[in-house]
């Protein structure tokens, strides 16, 4: 709808006017007293009322209708869809442009009230009253209209220039009916025009319209400060433009004009590149030559063109491997692992004959602190290579590893082409970190786009997005790091060769508290490693007594209190001898013991000694190293029923029920009656409630536990075990061994209950840990029960 322009403002009514007219209904907006709009004509209804209009003309021979809005949008309304209130409105003028709908043209004369709609065919015809609003008395109204007239001359541009603003100030209108004329011409949208419509008080539609007139007038303003800053800022550019022009032509003919591009050119011609890259360079020179000093495009090609000559596209460490000293090297740095040590020569010896030939992508999958990040440290310092260490943990944008398109302002490449072109060699050793830590967000999917970058059949053409020029990744050594592997998506686990790293036994961790950590928290600390001595004892009673874990992290965190100690001693000169360390001293020195025997035993022995009925140790994994748990079964009064607590999954509670089911099925061989829960109800629970667990590895646990409550025999208190349990009394084999036998040595229980088809797992685990414990393979329940209890 548009608004009223250079029209004679007639709002005269006729002597006589019928109070039954013709309606016209409007899908959007409404019209306002005193505005002359054109309507397109395109609904049945519609054109029956203008021609019902023009047909029975009123006193003054014109016609009039009555002018509505709709509460929705609809087609085809009914009488329920109109608003109560309208305009009575004067047709001026009617047509029909070729190859358009009809339009009339009408102009709001008054508001009215709908009192009735009197028929509907061929048109909406309504009874209506004039809305004859006085304009009240008194000093808020008189201040309203002398701030409305003198908004309306500050609103000159808003209103259409000076001669309309004096026309609209001239005009011999009642109050009311002035505002309604003001309100008509402002450009506002159709929501407030029918609000306005709407509002009965006539003092609250003059403070509409006063605030329609402050806001236009701001709103104003503001686009028109916006234009000159904008003139401003384009005459400021051209200026700059031709000064720089002319800065250009004097150091030319001075000779000092910036020769950086020339300087670039020269470094990439001197480059050996491949002929694709090549092929890219020379065309990107030339169309640096052609942009201009100061286009915002002549930096991005520039930076480009540095990117690409930094990298080390031909060049690689050129170090011939003798692969006994890289084993020599890896044997000296690393206690242990001697799965991954020998994957490691095997993928050397696989490069140094064939040359080019593509070896597996490591991954090594083990608790934190077991050595993961250190050993690829290891690998490129004994092979001589550069290392490039890419931290994965949390990043959840693709172009973290691909790069961003050079069309963005501040791209870049991504971490791992920096992470080389810092290297300078195409053959480093690039340590992927915590792999399974990866995010996906709405940038994309990182894990995905390490699928090019891990792939031997792919990465020989590696594209970062920034580049767009392929690179060879083949020459790269890749190690990865993760702690779960199920964290770790199946497409990537399939590109690399998995090594698990399982932990230490607590000789290890002498060893390795001997050659490594002493001299390391030796030197964080500020003295010699000679300043301190620790006994054997005194590192296995640390070993034991104050961490659980298996890495060696705790550890060293532990044990440099000790050199801490030693430091301030010394500090202060009160060092004059060796501090000795024993296993006395320890509780002074690290505070008290966190770890005690007893902690394997889940409760306390009965009164005369033995164990209580009902008690199981089971061997569980989790991310951080084996672990053992201690499941509790209780009878009670009650029904039949099995209550489960200690946050356990779906899978775990299933290992509940059928531990309970076989042993039901199976009492008459427990020595045990056939309604042994006749009126009892069995609770079992497995401690640290607020950790979550799952996994089928604790049935053949709970099987024991139930069995050793319902009979009253006690399971023996050094016994640990593992394995999923069937219906049928099978025991199936589980994964995770090597964590869990380890977790039980460290715990002290001796006596561990592996499934038979775990017997090869045993293999994993060192000689020495081996000979102190009593591993019991069993295929059936009745075995568990013969080995389980006393």
């Amino acid at each position: 709808m548009s608004q009223i322009q250079q029209v004679q403002v007639d709002l005269r009514l006729p002597e006589r006017i019928s109070s039954l007219l013709p309606v016209v209904c409007l899908r959007h907006g409404a019209l306002l007293p005193g505005a002359v709009v054109p309507l397109s004509i395109a609904r049945p209804r519609s054109m029956a009322a203008i021609q019902s209009a023009q047909s029975n003309p009123q006193s003054d021979g014109r016609g009039y209708v009555v002018v509505v809005s709709q509460r929705d949008p609809v087609a085809d309304p009914t009488p329920e869809d109109l608003l109560p209130v309208g305009v009575l409105a004067r047709v001026i003028e009617t047509g029909q442009p070729a190859g358009r709908p009809p339009f009339v043209v009408v102009q709001g004369l008054l508001r009215v009230t709908i009192e009735a709609v009197a028929s509907t065919e061929p048109c909406f015809t309504a009874r209506y009253v004039k809305d004859e609003a006085e304009w009240p008395a008194g000093p808020k109204a008189e201040g309203l209209l002398r701030a409305l007239r003198a908004a309306l001359r500050q609103s000159e541009d808003l209103l259409g220039g000076a001669e309309r603003v004096n026309g609209l100030l001239s005009l011999p209108l009642p109050p009311l009916r002035w505002i309604d004329l003001v309100a008509a011409g402002l450009d506002t949208t159709a929501e407030w025009r029918r609000d306005l419509l709407h509002t009965a008080d006539p003092l609250l539609r003059a403070e509409a319209v006063l605030r329609q007139l402050t806001v236009g007038r701001e709103v104003l303003e503001a686009q028109k400060a916006v234009q000159q800053r904008m003139a401003a800022e384009a005459q400021s550019h051209q200026k700059e433009a031709v000064l720089r022009g002319q800065l250009k032509a004097i150091q030319d003919e001075l000779g000092e004009g910036d020769d950086s591009a020339g300087e670039l050119k020269k470094r990439l011609a001197a480059l050996e590149l491949p002929v694709e890259v090549r092929k890219s360079v020379d065309r990107e020179l030339g169309r640096l030559a052609r942009l201009r000093e100061g286009a915002p495009e002549r930096s991005v090609a520039v930076d480009w063109l540095e990117w690409v000559a930094e990298l080390p596209w031909t060049v690689t460490s050129g170090k011939a491997v003798d692969l006994g000293a890289v084993e020599a090297a890896l044997d000296a740095s690393h206690q242990g692992l001697g799965p991954v040590k020998r994957q490691v020569i095997e993928h050397l010896a696989v490069r140094q004959l064939a040359g080019s030939g593509r070896a597996d992508v490591l991954l090594l999958v083990g608790p934190p602190g077991v050595g993961k990040t250190s050993i690829g440290a290891a690998i490129a310092e004994a092979t001589g290579r550069k290392l490039v260490r890419v931290a994965l943990g949390g990043v959840r944008d693709e172009a973290e590893l691909r790069g961003h398109r050079r069309t963005y302002i501040g791209a870049r490449p991504g971490r791992l082409i920096e992470g080389i072109r810092r290297a300078g060699t195409a053959d480093p050793v690039v340590l992927l970190d915590e792999i399974d830590k990866l995010g996906r967000g709405w940038q994309g999917d990182p894990g995905a786009a390490l699928l090019e970058i891990l792939d031997p059949e792919q990465n020989h053409a590696f594209t970062d997005h920034y580049l767009e020029l392929p690179f060879d990744l083949s020459k790269v050594l890749f190690i990865a790091t993760a702690n779960d592997l199920s964290q770790v998506p199946d497409a990537l686990r399939d590109r690399m060769e998995i090594l698990t790293l399982d932990g230490y036994t607590r000789e290890e961790k002498v060893h390795i508290v001997r050659q490594h950590l002493l001299p390391k928290l030796a030197g964080n600390a500020g003295v010699s490693v000679d300043d301190v001595v620790f006994t054997d004892a005194a590192l296995r009673e640390a070993i034991a007594g104050w961490t659980r874990e298996a890495g060696v992290r705790g550890l060293q965190r532990t044990l440099g209190k000790v050199y801490r100690a030693a430091a301030v001693k010394k500090a202060k000169g009160e060092l004059s001898a060796p501090l000795e360390v024993d296993v006395a001293e320890l509780p002074a020195l690290l505070g008290r013991r966190k770890i005690h025997d007893e902690d394997r035993i889940p409760e306390r022995p009965l009164p005369d000694g033995s164990p209580r009925p009902g008690l199981a140790s089971g061997l569980a994994w989790t991310p951080v190293g084996g672990d053992v748990l201690h499941i509790e079964a209780a009878a009670l009064p009650g029904r039949g029923q099995l209550v489960l607590t200690g946050q356990l999954g779906d899978v775990m509670k299933e290992s509940a029920r059928a531990a309970l089911t076989y042993v039901l099925s199976r009492t008459g061989e427990l020595g045990l009656p056939a309604d042994v829960l006749h009126d009892k109800d069995v609770h079992i629970h497995v401690p640290a409630g607020a950790v979550p667990k799952d996994g089928p590895s604790a049935g053949v646990t709970m099987f024991t536990a139930l069995a050793s409550l319902l009979t009253g025999r006690p399971v023996r208190p050094d016994v640990a075990m593992t394995g999923e349990a069937t219906l049928r009394g099978r025991v199936l084999p589980v994964g995770g061994i090597q964590s869990k036998v380890l977790a039980a040595h460290r715990l002290g229980l001796r006596r561990i209950i592996l499934p038979r088809r775990n017997g090869e797992d045993l293999a994993d685990i060192p000689a020495a840990t081996l000979a102190e414990l009593d591993i019991v393979l069993v295929d059936h329940m009745d075995e568990v029960l013969a080995a389980a209890l006393l």
